[in-house]
């Protein structure tokens, strides 16, 4: 049974994790398993042309598994309107390559959502990092978002109370760039569900495949 790394900004040497390593149009070494894309904070307009061809280069790699983290922050100084205009290409490329989306957000959750309801995408949409309320978790799901939990689960109580009343199989684990490992975050996913690891394993195992392995 294997431990799901659904977003990470390292590679696990471990036998038994599954890693999705998170790149960027600047990466050079595309060896493993991997997801692509531009994220908010580095949209650069003088050089996107050519960094979005770069990840629609890459979505090619036999290697590639999901196109992100891309996103929405309301939280930098990048214009709001050109990020949205920046993340709609790259739904656009996640629909014609039949790659899943792993999205950043930050504060934009609704917008987030709108624009799963208008544009209806056929491809999974799997929100990275999430850390808010179960109101707000139930919303992404009903809106047929995955949510990924990491580090957070092990440091605030409120959002394990908001882990532990969904169900497995709209959730996966990852650990971002946190300082955690993998084991360590199955480990309190698991005793937050009052669950043995190996039926964690189990499910988030399966649920990657549905969304990754086609």
């Amino acid at each position: 049974m294997n431990y799901v790394d659904a977003h990470t900004h390292t590679f696990s040497k471990e036998k038994n994790v599954l890693s999705i390593v998170n790149k960027y149009p600047t990466s050079k070494d595309f060896s493993s398993p991997f997801s692509i894309g531009i994220h908010p904070w580095f949209i650069n307009q003088d050089n996107l042309e050519q960094e979005i061809l770069f990840v629609e280069e890459k979505l090619n790699d036999k290697n590639c598994l999901a196109i992100g983290e891309c996103g929405l922050d309301t939280l930098i100084d990048v214009d709001f309107r050109f990020q949205k205009e920046v993340f709609v290409r790259q739904i656009q490329l996640s629909e014609k390559y039949k790659k899943p989306l792993i999205i950043h957000c930050v504060k934009a959750h609704q917008e987030i959502i709108e624009f799963k309801k208008t544009l209806r995408p056929k491809q999974v949409w799997v929100l990275h990092g999430f850390n808010k309320s179960l109101q707000l978790a139930e919303s992404c799901i009903k809106n047929e978002l995955i949510l990924s939990f990491g580090k957070a689960i092990i440091n605030k109580n409120k959002l394990a109370e908001v882990f532990q009343k969904l169900s497995l199989k709209t959730i996966l684990l990852e650990t971002d760039n946190d300082n955690v490992s993998i084991f360590e975050v199955y480990k309190i996913a698991s005793e937050i569900k009052n669950i043995e690891v190996v039926k964690l394993q189990k499910q988030l195992e399966q649920n990657f495949k549905n969304i990754f392995i086609k």
